[in-house]
């Protein structure tokens, strides 16, 4: 082993150990800002793990539309409700923690057994790509071109939805019709200044 395969293998480490344990903190914390904040640290350490992987193009859209947009929408999300609830214990509370001890379980022990079953070695004659970003982009604009652009107009609607939605409680409801009234959507005129005659 030379010295470059130990500092992946070492960084290999740190990045996974980082990782699993934001994982876990991001379920078991009991507050919901510090669990925002492990999500955060999750995405990062698996932008490292992508770097690792010379996949430089998914590791940079990682951190930002992962880290820079999803975790700080959350992060918003959170401060911004901040919703007092006061705690009541439901029933069947321990029978759904088991319940989800054991899926979880399950779902660990059979990716286990893939990662131990599945040959790991790399095939004789693959050629190494130095950049991914080339070929990432060739596809995008030639092959799925269609399905970009379909997405994009899906996160558009999606966008207005949203816009829509936040507006609700702004509208006020006619008393005589129990509809939103119209007015309420207009922005306020700006006052015209009158003009003078000499």
């Amino acid at each position: 082993m030379n010295l470059s395969e130990g500092v992946q293998l070492v960084s290999f480490g740190i990045l996974t150990f980082l990782m699993l344990g934001a994982a876990l903190g991001v379920v078991l914390s009991p507050s919901v800002v510090y669990s925002a904040f492990l999500l955060g640290l999750t995405f990062s350490s698996m932008a490292g793990l992508y770097l690792l992987l010379n996949a430089d193009f998914v590791a940079a859209a990682q951190i930002l539309v992962y880290v820079g947009a999803v975790n700080v929408l959350i992060l918003f999300g959170v401060m911004l409700v901040n919703k007092r609830q006061d705690y009541r214990k439901e029933t069947g509370l321990l029978l759904r923690q088991l319940l989800t001890a054991v899926v979880c379980f399950g779902l660990f022990a059979l990716l286990g057994a893939v990662t131990v079953i599945t040959p790991w070695q790399i095939a004789e004659g693959v050629t190494r790509v130095d950049s991914s970003v080339i070929a990432l982009a060739k596809h995008l604009f030639s092959d799925y071109l269609l399905p970009f652009e379909v997405a994009s107009v899906l996160l558009l609607m999606a966008m207005i939805g949203a816009i829509v939605l936040a507006r609700r409680d702004l509208l006020m409801e006619d008393p005589e019709t129990g509809m939103p009234a119209e007015t309420e959507l207009a922005l306020p005129e700006r006052p015209r200044e009158t003009v003078v005659s000499e």
